[in-house]
């Protein structure tokens, strides 16, 4: 089983905490996002959407976070003797839908300082026409994704776009917040793939420095939050990069190599 993802990506982290929760083994293979890596053709030409993760078993390839983490779950249930207690609750999958409903990508790009957020636009859609370039067979798909990155831009530029992605954010937080006062859990007093759906929202949020706002101001939350991160698999899936003095490592790391790419105009 083969997973192309990269620890930057809120989906990516959904399907490896859903990977590491249930004891499956599996090859990594990171394709970064902000190095314009998931354009190179041997990626793109496999998924044109260019999102992770992708998740690959022999022929059988899957783009959507949720069912991947239900195959996980089929996974289990053929290759490990689980039961029927290895599949996710009706609960627990309106869960799941509800959290992916929101998506992060606007309110992410809004807090992203603008210098870096523009230098790191300007690069992939260099990188897009560089691959286009060598790529012609692909050259409609490419042609997509860099006319995508142009309204990814001006939707940025828009108060309306964001105070929506706010909104929902806010809802959903919301509603957390009341489910977790009456049980430990999301989908009850068990851990599920309900909180693998959420925790890397709450964790997107402290990379943000948003913890205050979003998530301290929710005692019920916080709690919880607070027990997510005693567990293993956010330790190697998000902690590992994220938590301390990690986050600079990661995020400098791969700043300096778009700056470096950009200087040089090698795409």
């Amino acid at each position: 089983m083969q997973l192309y993802h990269h620890p930057y990506s809120l989906d990516s982290q959904k399907v490896r905490l859903a990977l590491e929760e249930k004891g499956i083994d599996y090859t990594s293979n990171h394709v970064n996002p902000i190095t314009g890596k998931n354009m190179d053709a041997s990626f793109f030409g496999i998924n044109q959407s260019a999102k992770l993760p992708v998740f690959q078993n022999g022929s059988h390839i899957i783009f959507d976070t949720i069912e991947i983490i239900q195959y996980i779950e089929r996974i289990v249930v053929v290759s490990l003797g689980g039961g029927d207690s290895s599949f996710s609750s009706r609960e627990a999958v309106e869960w799941m839908c509800k959290i992916q409903e929101w998506n992060p990508k606007y309110f992410t790009l809004s807090h992203v300082p603008e210098k870096y957020r523009i230098s790191v636009s300007k690069f992939i859609r260099q990188v897009i026409i560089a691959r286009m370039a060598e790529s012609p067979e692909l050259a409609s798909a490419y042609h997509r994704k860099l006319k995508d990155a142009y309204e990814t831009e001006e939707r940025l530029g828009n108060p309306e776009v964001l105070k929506r992605s706010k909104e929902h954010l806010v809802r959903l937080l919301d509603e957390v917040e009341t489910k977790l006062k009456e049980t430990a859990y999301l989908a009850g007093e068990e851990f599920s793939m309900a909180d693998v759906m959420l925790i890397p929202v709450l964790a997107r949020l402290v990379l943000l420095k948003l913890e205050d706002e979003y998530i301290s101001s929710r005692p019920n939350i916080a709690e919880y939050w607070v027990l997510m991160q005693q567990r293993p698999s956010y330790k190697k899936v998000i902690g590992k990069y994220f938590n301390g003095w990690r986050r600079y490592k990661t995020l400098v790391k791969t700043w300096c190599f778009v700056r470096f790419r950009s200087l040089l105009r090698r795409y």
